[in-house]
């Protein structure tokens, strides 16, 4: 590590140990601590390391011990977690990682994602960070402090749901909310070392800021330290609200000894893919795997180079419409003229290529039929992938005063295997199996199903994890 880096993390012998969100939950059901303990703990870790890592927006400390006093029901009962700074929690402002939006005023409801995480007895302690309106793959900003890597704090912790990754990586909470428009729960899993599922389209209630997308990409979900968290955390979710569209994920409580044809590549779209130490990763992922008896084949995901352009018009669509439309999206309050030279590079970028962005929609919308078609033709359950195209990089690299053209490419090329599955509104778990680089940061590999098929991704992370237990932050 730089003279300036370093590995910081809050574990210690307290009321949350190393423990995971069920770990913790049974031990408040079994009061062998109280809900406040917790919750008390959870604040003096923030307390602690957020000056090192820069991971929190809206601190709600008072609040969370207020409500850690009264009774609560659900199967996480008294766990404290972080919600992404996007979501409409009553009481609370929701600046969406925007300048622009500073002067935001508090919400009056609960967005309906929030209702479903709620629901499940979670004590919120906060809002995480995110970069503005999450159009990037790190956790930083035009002019304030960047959201840094615990493992590493030189590098990135990824993006857009980098606080909620550091926060939980760290050791703050064991669990967090996150949320994915283009690999935005599972890049930041990825350079954490966490466990990151994004779910099929449809499977989570929506945010009311995203009920309406020209291509429904952005789905909620969460990011954990173990498999079970995120899987008794889907399966609770679907007691509240099951989409009769999808095939239930049900309770997976574990590892089965199922065996998978799982198809990998390290190479993504249009010449884009994994760097030579990444592909170490990937192959020793894929050695592991057959090891453990599933089949292993190459496999190169039909997507055509067209992808990469149709997916930039939707998301420089979106850069425009908060440009002009921002003040009917958020409110009076919103100053256009704080937006970085991010947000303004996509509006400008959306206006070049406004003519082909209907064209982009269409075929983004029918991406679905070609992601089912390619695993019906190749017979495969699985595919693997990494996460992102290298190790998370270091602060600067993403910098969001980058020159428009520099920034939007090196995104493209860093999170060139994630923005599929958002456009085919499919599965995919980003994993910390065991690789580390040299500097002793994490490398996630993804592994991505079928549309409706959560239950087997999360088997398969089961099986990883039994196989080769993630390494921790604090080894």
């Amino acid at each position: 590590m730089s003279e300036n880096a370093k590995k910081v993390h809050a574990f210690k012998d307290d009321a949350l140990g190393e423990l995971d969100a069920m770990a913790l939950a049974a031990r408040i059901k079994k009061k062998e601590i109280s809900a406040k303990e917790a919750v008390t703990a959870s604040i003096e870790r923030a307390q602690a390391v957020n000056p090192h890592i820069n991971a929190i927006v809206t601190e709600l400390y008072d609040r969370a011990i207020a409500e850690s006093i009264k009774p609560h029901n659900g199967p996480f009962a008294g766990v404290p977690m972080f919600l992404k700074d996007m979501l409409m929690v009553k009481g609370v402002s929701a600046y969406h990682g925007a300048v622009a939006n500073k002067n935001m005023k508090a919400a009056t409801f609960n967005d309906p994602i929030v209702k479903q995480i709620f629901e499940q007895g979670f004590i919120n302690l906060g809002m995480s960070t995110m970069p503005e309106f999450g159009f990037t793959a790190s956790t930083e900003f035009p002019n304030a402090a960047a959201t840094r890597n615990p493992w590493n704090t030189g590098h990135s912790a990824g993006g857009s749901s980098g606080g909620s990754a550091a926060l939980v990586a760290a050791g703050v909470v064991p669990f967090a909310h996150a949320a994915d428009g283009g690999g935005s729960i599972r890049i930041p899993s990825a350079a954490c070392g966490l466990v990151g599922l994004k779910a099929t389209r449809g499977r989570l209630l929506k945010a009311s800021k995203f009920k309406r997308q020209p291509v429904e990409i952005v789905i909620d979900g969460v990011t954990s330290r173990s498999v079970r968290d995120t899987a008794y955390f889907y399966y609770e979710a679907e007691k509240f609200f099951k989409n009769p569209k999808l095939p239930g994920i049900g309770l997976v409580e574990g590892a089965s000894n199922r065996k998978y044809k799982i198809g990998y590549t390290g190479n993504s779209v249009k010449g884009m893919g994994a760097d030579a130490a990444t592909l170490v990763g990937l192959n020793k992922t894929a050695k592991l795997l057959e090891s453990m008896g599933h089949e292993i084949v190459p496999f190169e995901i039909p997507v055509k180079d067209r992808f990469v352009e149709d997916f930039s018009n939707l998301w420089s669509m979106g850069g425009f419409y908060f440009h002009k439309y921002g003040k009917k999206v958020f409110g009076e309050h919103y100053e256009p003229e704080e937006l970085s030279g991010l947000t303004l590079g996509l509006s400008e970028h959306f206006n070049q290529n406004k003519a082909k962005t209907l064209a982009s929609i269409v075929r983004l919308r029918n991406t679905f039929r070609q992601y089912s078609k390619m695993f019906q033709e190749s017979g495969l359950d699985i595919i693997l992938t990494p996460t992102t195209a290298s190790a998370p990089p270091v602060i600067g690299y993403l910098d969001m005063n980058l020159p428009f053209e520099t920034l939007f490419e090196r995104i493209q090329q860093w999170a060139c295997f994630t923005a599929y599955h958002n456009a085919a509104g499919a599965p995919s778990i980003s994993l910390p199996v065991q690789y580390y680089t040299e500097e002793d940061l994490p490398m996630g590999m993804m592994l991505s199903a079928n549309l409706g098929q959560e239950a087997l991704l999360l088997d398969i992370a089961y099986q990883l994890e039994v196989a080769n237990p993630w390494k921790k932050i604090t080894d």
